[in-house]
Order: structure tokens, then C-alpha cells, then sequence
């Protein structure tokens, strides 16, 4: 039988081994052990498992070890289930049969290729019981499983109890930690490894490199590397790839470039990793050079490249240069793999703004890639194209393709933009059918609810997730915040920093704009001390939004400092600043502020110009305004929209110019809105101008039907002009419609802490103190030689009856602070909606006679009482 042995190694095709088993058939020689395992492996390597099989049941004593072959060669082809069972019917069969180590490590392999760690246990008990766990094959074999199945205290078990650990049981327990995800306990092995004087091999120091990078640790990226050059293990491909990745991960892009340039193999693999690494960093013209070079040292790019450097392209809108990158793929015939590089393409179309190429590379991808699908889904939701996206999404479901975690985070998040509720409702249950509930979509959900109003929605899913990761969180106090939510925001923040979680960009910032919201200027000022700790400067957005939560605390002067510390200045961060002092009064530094910024050539936006215009507007600066508003059109290209009519008629109608502001809203080229007849309106009861009533249009409260706001303007225009009737028809037109003015609520930060008052609260502990001080005061007042109309100088012109205004919002605010603070302490007090009449004339004789100054921010504007005088000048 030993001469035949070259002639199965000869055999190339099923037909030429069928010929040689024929032959062995005439001679006899088939009855051989080792004839017909020879046969039996010989087919299964040629992939005919039948002829293998049949080979197998024809010899009629097969003994262990042939049983073993043929096990093995069911899991050499993948047939894991029918190598098990195989098993299983040689248990049956042969009780008495010792079984030979050969056995086991094909079907150990077999249980862990499809997680079988219940049977693997079994085989592990079986191998104890013939006494062959002290085999080294076996052991490794049974660490490969137990890691493999994520049962890592077995295979830590099953290490300890080996006697000789030789390089590939260290190995594979290493490999098994960081494979789960065990990272420090995975390196710590490592460590023990090399100590112990056992080398790692090359596949070993791919494992440990990518966990390094994975943990972006310079030092132990650097303690890795100078292992692998000591050792002088061999840098192939694949480690000399993940060394590059790993320095490129941890930060440190000089050294993963050094290591490329000194590496003296630079394959197709090396040259990717270093585009991507480029792209990683956000060095995309680096990725696109190093791809140019790459191609004069003609080294062949595989789809994995084109891939990284068609994301180069898109990252940049380098349009030109991307169809170059296609051109080339067609050319050199890369397009074998035009599912991968598909939605490559699809992205760098959709980034440059050319869907119609989007939808025809869409159209030539063959075969139902859902990566493609949710690409262009993305690329929809992108560049606004909402209802292609939804329209993508659903032929998506009618063409049987099942959605993955991708596409429903993405059509949930144009739900959102859409505010499309009913539908993300579906989708979300949908998710819940079928199951999808991983982080990524619970996120999405919390987001889309969350921009869709519905905030209690998105708390619920909050709450009901068990692991929240910091993105969890940062999108919960985002959904918060966005919805004026602003203490809930806060308040989550508080629970994420005590949990000792992550506290990242996204979650600071959110809290910024629940300050500005709040004015809360202490926990503002803790949030700006953070992001100094943590090294963030030079973040034009970020301070961008400290100058506005400063400005709105009532802290100018550091809301100046800010800005004037500010590496670079974008319009935003002028527009804040300009907007910051327009909202103090301080009209004189807005304008010089902006004459500086276009002195220096920037430009200013839409944005610039509406915070100038509404500072002209707080101030009665017409001329000013005037000036700007014409600028606008004229030095700058700007075409006026609704919000600058806004401030232009708000401008006029305030200065009693209401004849010029009914004529800017006729000169209009687009219908005027309620907004900008509000602001007429508001000039109409400043000025008891009732015959201009007559100008605005019959229908137009009739139909903006969700704002109370005007109605109740209205309705107050009427009662000062005592035209009781009229005020009496538009108050049971609120009524019959439903419409309720929006409660009023007063904020007062004292101690670091935020004290809420609505308009006759009780809820206080200190509620008896809090009324019977401002009575008190009344009296004292009144000794100090104030009559009960400085008092109560009302919007109505009627004295007020009973509590009505003694209870509003601010006042109960400014008597607990002037209760809780020592003499002279500022109070600093935000609220919802404009301050009313009589409650401004309450406070400016409350800073008289208190010496207190006190910074209110209502609706529109700041107001600084000091003295029995008003910054605004009674002009609000």
C-alpha cells in the first residue's frame, strides 16, 4: 500500500481518484485501514463528501481514528451539525471504544463554529474521562472553544490546569480575552507571557496592536512596538498594517508615518492602512496624496482602497477628483466588487449635491446590498430630501429587503427632522416586532421624539434602557434642552456626572443652552470651567455658544472676555456678540461692534443683521435701523426675509412711525405673516393708534388660530381704548377656539440653585413670608411717598382687583431672593414672557428702596433696575 501513497497526491479531480479507487477495488487493497481513510480524505478534500462517505460506510470495522478523519473532513467543508452528529452516532456505536485525541479537536472546532457550548462541555467531560486532558492538542483545542463561545472562566480553567504553556495556548487565551472584549485582562496576559520568556507570534501581536489602538494609549502603543522590534518578530503584511493603525488610533500620526516609511514592505494592504489612517484624522488631501504615490511606486489598489480614498473625495466635495477615482476603477476593472464600492460612490455623489449619479450608481449595483440602500437613504436625509428617503424606505419594505439597524436610525431621523410622529411611531414598532432594540436605534428613537415635541416619549425609552452609554445620555439632555426642557436637562447632566461618566463635547454643550435658557450663570460658569480642565480651547462653536449663555445670564462683561479671547472668530460668534449687547440696551457698542467686524472683511449674514436691526429696535435707534435695513440689499446682497420685516416694522411701529411701517409691509414682495402684523399691532396699543386697526387684515388672527399671543394683544389694545365689547368678542373667540396665553414663569438663581415662580404660586415652603412681605412693602412705599399708581400702573389702565398683580410671577421671585440674600446682593431673575407694566414699575421702586440692583430678562430684552431707574429707559 506504500507505493500507492504518491498516487492519491497526484490525483487532481474527482475522476482521477475514482480511477485509483477502482484499481484498489480489483486488487483487494480497499479493505485496508489505511487505504480507505486515505480515500475518505482524499474525496472530502476535493469537496465530494458523498463519495467520502459512502467510502466510509462500505468497510465494515472503521475503527477511532477513521471515525476521526472522516469528522474531520465534514468540518474542513464547513458541515459543522453533520460532524456533531457524526459524533454522536460513534458514541452510540461504540461504548467500549477508547477513543484516540485525534478525535477531538476537529469536533471541539465543529461546537465552536456554531456556539455549541453546551455540547463542548460534554466533549470536554468525555476527553477528562479517557483521561486525555493532559494532550496539548487538546487543551488548545478546548481554549480555541471556550474562547471562541465567550465562556472565558472554563478556558481560563483549562489554562491554568495545563502543565506545559507553550506560544500557541498563550495564544489562544489572549486572543480569547480580547476577542470578548476583555481588553486589560487580555494585555495583562500578554504581559505575564512575555515575562515568562514565551514569545508572542506575529498573530498574537496583531491581537494585542489592535486592542492598543482600540484604547488610543500612546505608551502602550509605544511599549508594543518596541516588543515586536526587540524580539525581532516578522513584520508581515497584516502586523506591520495593525502597528500603522494602531499609532494612527492613539493620536499619533508622525509614528504611524515614520513606521510606513521605514517599513521595506509596502504592499497594497500597507498603502490602505495609511489612507485610512489619514482619513481617520480628518487629513483627507494627505489620504488622496498618498494614494497619487501610491500609484507612481505601481503598486496594484484593491476595492479597499478605492473605497478610503472615494471617502477622501467625498469628505472634501472634491467632485473632480472623485470621478478621476471612478474613472480609475472602471479602467483597471476593479468593479468585481461594485457592492463595496457602491455605497462608496453613492456617498461621494450625495456630498457633492449630484443625486441623479447617486440614483444611477444606486441603479447598478446589483443585488439587494442593504448598506447601499441605507447609503442613499442617508444621502436623502442629508441634503433634505425627506420624502425620497421615507419614499426609499418603504420600497425597501415592499421589495422584502428587511431593514437593519442603519436604515431604521435613518428613517427615524428624517421622521424627526419631518416631525413626522405617527410615522416614527410605526417604525418604532416595527422595532420592537422585530427585535431591533440595540443602542443605536434606541438612540435614534430618543431623537426623533425628542425633535418631534414629544419629550416624555423620549424619556420613557430613556428610562427603560438598562445599559445607557454616553451618547444615551448626551441624546436625552439634547432632547431635553431642544425642547426648552431646561431644568429636566440639568438635572440629567447632574445624574451623568455623578454616575463618574464621560462627559464630552455634545453634553456640555447642551447644558449651555439649558443655561442660557434658564439664565443660570452659576452652573454655566462650573460648565465653562470643565471645558478649560479638559483642554477645550480654540472651539469656535463652543465659545460661540458660552458668549450667548453669558449674554443671556446677564453677564455681559464676560460674554466680552470670551469673545475677545477667542483664537478665531467666525460671523456666528460676531452675531452672538452684537446680539448680546442689543439685548442689554447698549446700542452704542452693537454698532461699533459691527462696524468693526465689516471693517475687518467679514462679512455679515442674515443672522448679523437681525440681531443689529432688533438692538436699533429695543433702543428706538430708527434712523440706525433704517440705514442697516437698506445696507442690507444694497452694500451686501442680502435679500430681506420675515424676520428682518419683523424688526424693521417692530422698529418703526414702537418709534409711533406707523404709517412708514404700514408701508414697508405693503412694499413687501411676499405676503406678511402674523409675526410682522403682530409687531404692527404692538405699535397700535403702545400708541392708542385704534384707527390703525382698521389697516390690518380682517382674517388674519382668524387664522392663526395656535397663537393666543396676538389674540391676547388684542384683546388688551381693546380694554385701553375701553372698546369692551370688541374685547369681550375676541376673548370668547379664545375661548370657543381653546387658546390659552402661555403660563407666565419667573426663574431666580440664588446659591447655585434655581428657584421657579408662576403667576400666584403657592407651592412654597416660604409662601406666607414670600406675600407677606411684598404687602409690607406696599405700606412701606407708600411712607416713602409712592401712590398705589406708581404701584400699579396696570396695561389695562385699570387698578388691579384683589391679588392679581401682587402675585405675578417676578414679584413673588424678587421678595424669596430679597428674603434669602444679605443686603446688596444682585438678583438675577428670567422669564418667559414680557414683563408687564406695572411689575416694571414694582421693580424700579424696588431697587430704590432696597438699594438692590436687580437684572430681569423677560421675552425680549434685559432689563438693569438700579436706583428707581430702568436701563431700558421705560422703552421695552
Amino acid at each position: 500500500m506504500t507505493l500507492y501513497m504518491p498516487l492519491f497526491k497526484s490525483c487532481s479531480t474527482v475522476k482521477t481518484l475514482s480511477q485509483l479507487h477502482a484499481h484498489l477495488l480489483t486488487t483487494g487493497l480497499h479493505k485496508g485501514t489505511l487505504a480507505s481513510t486515505k480515500l475518505i480524505e482524499s474525496y472530502a478534500k476535493m469537496g465530494s463528501l458523498e463519495s467520502a462517505r459512502l467510502v466510509f460506510e462500505k468497510f465494515q470495522t472503521p475503527d477511532s481514528f477513521m471515525w476521526g478523519v472522516l469528522i474531520k473532513c465534514y468540518v474542513w467543508n464547513r458541515f459543522y451539525e453533520e460532524a456533531i452528529s457524526l459524533y454522536h452516532e460513534m458514541s452510540c456505536c461504540y461504548h467500549e471504544t477508547q477513543f484516540s485525541s485525534f478525535i477531538f479537536p476537529p469536533i471541539l472546532r465543529a461546537c465552536s463554529n456554531i456556539g455549541e457550548v453546551g455540547i463542548g462541555q460534554k466533549v470536554h467531560g468525555r476527553i477528562i474521562k479517557y483521561g486525555l486532558d493532559s494532550d496539548t492538542v487538546v487543551q488548545t483545542s478546548l481554549l480555541s472553544m471556550y474562547g471562541e463561545t465567550a465562556s472565558l472562566s472554563n478556558a481560563k480553567k483549562v489554562f491554568d490546569e495545563m502543565l506545559l504553556k507553550d506560544v500557541v495556548s498563550w495564544c489562544s487565551i489572549i486572543s480569547s480575552y480580547l476577542h470578548n472584549g476583555k481588553a486589560k485582562e487580555g494585555l495583562e496576559l500578554f504581559r505575564q507571557m512575555v515575562s515568562k520568556g514565551v514569545e508572542p507570534d506575529s498573530v498574537t501581536m496583531l491581537s494585542v496592536a489592535e486592542v492598543c489602538g482600540q484604547f488610543g494609549s500612546w505608551i502602550l502603543a509605544r511599549s508594543v512596538h518596541g516588543h515586536a522590534v526587540r524580539r525581532e518578530i516578522q513584520w508581515d503584511g497584516s502586523l506591520g498594517s495593525s502597528l500603522v493603525a494602531m499609532y494612527s488610533k492613539c493620536g499619533d500620526l508622525y509614528s504611524a508615518e515614520r513606521l510606513f516609511r521605514c517599513s521595506s514592505n509596502h504592499s497594497a494592504a500597507l498603502w490602505t492602512t495609511m489612507i485610512s489612517c489619514y482619513n481617520q484624522s480628518g487629513c483627507f488631501q494627505e489620504a488622496i496624496d498618498m494614494f497619487e504615490e501610491m500609484q507612481v511606486s505601481n503598486v496594484e489598489p484593491n476595492s479597499v482602497t478605492m473605497i478610503s480614498v472615494l471617502c477622501s473625495c467625498a469628505r472634501i466635495g472634491w467632485l473632480k477628483g472623485g470621478k478621476s477615482v471612478h474613472c480609475f476603477v472602471i479602467r483597471k476593472a476593479i468593479d468585481h466588487d461594485m457592492e463595496r464600492l457602491g455605497p462608496a460612490l453613492i456617498d461621494l455623489y450625495g456630498n457633492c449635491g449630484k443625486i441623479r449619479d447617486c440614483q444611477n450608481v444606486f441603479n447598478m449595483v446589483e443585488g439587494e446590498n442593504i448598506v447601499t440602500w441605507n447609503i442613499l437613504m442617508s444621502v436623502f436625509a442629508r441634503k433634505g430630501k425627506s420624502e425620497d428617503a421615507l419614499t426609499l424606505f418603504s420600497l425597501m419594505h415592499k421589495q422584502g429587503l428587511l431593514p437593519d439597524s442603519f436604515s431604521l436610525a435613518s428613517a427615524l431621523s428624517v421622521c424627526g427632522d419631518i416631525g413626522s410622529s405617527d410615522l416614527g411611531h410605526q417604525i418604532h414598532g416595527y422595532v420592537i416586532k422585530a427585535g431591533i432594540l440595540c443602542e443605536f436605534v434606541q438612540n435614534s428613537l430618543i431623537d426623533m421624539y425628542s425633535k418631534s415635541g414629544l419629550v416624555d416619549s423620549a424619556n420613557q425609552i430613556f428610562e427603560d434602557i438598562e445599559w445607557k452609554t454616553v451618547v444615551t445620555w448626551n441624546s436625552m439632555i439634547c432632547g431635553f434642552s431642544q425642547n426648552g426642557n431646561s431644568v429636566e436637562a440639568i438635572s440629567l447632566f447632574d445624574k451623568m456626572y455623578l454616575n463618574c461618566l464621560e462627559i464630552d463635547k455634545v453634553a456640555l454643550l447642551s447644558v449651555i443652552q439649558a443655561c442660557s435658557h434658564l439664565g443660570y450663570l452659576e452652573k454655566g460658569k462650573w460648565v465653562h470651567h470643565k471645558l478649560i480642565c479638559n483642554g477645550v480651547k480654540g472651539d469656535t462653536y463652543i465659545e460661540t455658544s458660552l458668549i450667548d449663555m453669558y449674554a443671556k445670564c446677564g453677564a455681559l462683561e464676560i460674554a466680552r472676555r470670551v469673545f475677545d479671547n477667542m483664537e478665531e472668530r467666525s460671523v456666528v460668534s460676531w452675531s452672538a456678540m452684537i446680539a448680546g449687547y442689543g439685548m442689554h440696551g447698549q446700542i452704542n457698542d452693537a454698532i461699533s461692534l459691527f462696524s468693526q467686524m465689516v471693517e475687518l472683511g467679514i462679512k455679515p449674514n442674515e443672522i448679523t443683521f437681525m440681531n443689529i436691526l432688533s438692538a436699533c429696535s429695543h433702543t428706538c435707534f430708527v434712523e440706525e435701523g433704517k440705514a442697516y435695513f437698506a445696507s442690507m440689499t444694497r452694500d451686501f446682497g442680502i435679500e430681506p426675509i420675515s424676520d428682518h420685516y419683523t424688526c424693521i416694522v417692530d422698529l418703526l411701529s414702537r418709534a409711533g412711525d406707523l404709517s412708514g411701517a404700514y408701508n414697508i409691509i405693503k412694499s413687501m414682495s411676499f405676503p406678511a405673516g402674523a409675526s410682522i402684523w403682530g409687531a404692527f399691532l404692538n405699535g397700535c396699543r403702545i400708541h392708542r393708534e385704534m384707527d390703525m386697526l382698521k389697516r390690518i387684515p380682517i382674517n388674519l388672527l382668524d387664522a392663526d388660530y395656535n397663537s393666543a399671543g396676538y389674540h391676547s394683544l388684542l384683546s388688551d389694545i381693546y380694554a385701553e381704548g375701553g372698546k369692551w365689547d370688541e374685547f369681550g368678542k375676541v376673548r370668547l373667540k379664545m375661548r370657543s377656539a381653546g387658546l390659552r396665553k402661555v403660563p407666565g414663569c419667573s426663574i431666580i438663581e440664588i446659591e447655585k440653585r434655581i428657584y421657579r415662580f408662576g403667576a400666584g404660586d403657592t407651592s412654597h415652603s416660604q409662601t406666607k413670608e414670600i406675600y407677606r412681605f411684598l404687602e409690607d412693602f406696599v405700606d412701606m412705599a407708600q411712607k416713602a411717598g409712592y401712590t398705589e399708581k406708581d404701584l400699579y400702573m396696570t396695561d389695562t389702565g385699570e387698578f388691579p382687583r384683589g391679588n392679581n398683580v401682587i402675585s405675578h410671577g417676578e414679584r413673588l421671585a424678587i421678595a424669596f431672593g430679597i428674603l434669602n440674600t444679605s443686603p446688596g446682593t444682585t438678583l438675577r431673575i428670567s422669564k418667559n414672557l414680557r414683563v408687564c407694566r406695572d411689575c416694571h414699575s414694582f421693580t424700579k421702586i424696588v431697587s430704590k428702596l432696597t438699594g438692590r440692583t436687580i437684572i430681569m430678562r423677560d421675552l425680549n430684552r434685559f432689563h438693569h433696575f438700579k436706583d428707581g431707574f430702568c436701563s431700558c429707559r421705560d422703552y421695552w
